[in-house]
């Protein structure tokens, strides 16, 4: 008889966790996506830079073992490889969200996935709103930093010791590197970009006015529905990452105005040439 049956399962998830990262990255190395220096990841309403890209190979979400698929009819899950500023890129065009009831570990085994083939760097784009009233819709704003007020985090149970410590640091969660480098870029381009903190909710509703002046009070600047995620586990792995968040509306709980999707989409494509604009020239410097 098994004396540690609770060690026994513990361990058979850290093997069943491994096996489906391995397996996604394996079934990518066959589909030729080889030696990627940088891994995009485009939110809401931001697709655009696709087509800046060289691409050589392009595979639906829903074929890839493991990965969850986007159900959100605004994100066309697929996942780019090809050359953009004579870097190899994996463009991940289509995210995924908790609120479409995905787990955190399924939320981010396609970045675990990212790693182990190789990926150097990390950008991640999202839409937000500001409650930082400074900002104004239609403006990109570096994340330096983050509030994580989703129920929970990728990184709950056993840890996946091969690829970081149960205990990351979590002081610099944004490359210092990276963001130098954008912000840098950003003011010799002329590109107005805010810095400021992002928070993170579940979603997929958008918040009260109350919810609003609780964001403002806690040290939020925008708030958004995703990447904390993403940014935790590329941390764990000690993978470099930078987001920016286009800013799609302003959250003024005095003059809180009904807002629609539609609106959000138009102003992250209208915003998103200056975001490209930065991604571009920060691939040259890489």
């Amino acid at each position: 008889m098994n004396k540690f049956p609770k060690f026994d399962a513990f361990i058979n998830v850290l093997q069943a966790m491994m096996k489906k990262i391995t397996e996604s990255a394996e079934f990518l190395k066959k589909k030729g996506y080889h030696a990627p220096d940088v891994a995009i990841v485009l939110g809401t309403g931001l697709g655009q830079m696709v087509g800046e890209i060289e691409t050589d190979i392009i595979t639906p979400y829903h074929e890839i073992p493991h990965f969850p698929v986007s159900s959100v009819e605004f994100h066309s899950g697929q996942l780019i490889y090809g050359t953009l500023r004579g870097k190899k890129v994996i463009v991940f065009k289509g995210r995924f969200h908790y609120y479409e009831g995905y787990s955190f570990e399924q939320l981010t085994l396609p970045i675990r996935v990212m790693k182990l083939l190789g990926v150097r760097y990390l950008l991640i784009s999202n839409a937000g709103g500001a409650v930082n009233l400074a900002f104004h819709k239609g403006s990109l704003m570096l994340i330096d930093d983050h509030i994580n007020l989703m129920p929970g985090n990728p990184l709950i149970g056993p840890n996946l010791d091969g690829l970081g410590p149960r205990f990351p640091d979590m002081s610099e969660p944004y490359s210092p590197f990276l963001n130098d480098k954008i912000a840098v870029i950003a003011a010799r381009l002329g590109i107005t970009l805010h810095k400021g903190v992002y928070v993170a909710v579940a979603g997929p509703l958008l918040e009260t006015r109350a919810e609003y002046r609780y964001i403002k009070t806690i040290g939020g600047d925008v708030v958004g529905m995703s990447t904390v995620p993403e940014v935790i586990v590329a941390r764990h792995m000690s993978l470099p990452c930078a987001a920016i968040s286009v800013i799609t509306d302003e959250c003024d709980p005095d003059h809180l105005v009904p807002l629609s999707i539609d609106d959000i989409l138009t102003t992250a494509a209208r915003a998103e040439k200056d975001l490209i604009r930065i991604f571009t020239a920060l691939l040259e410097e890489l």
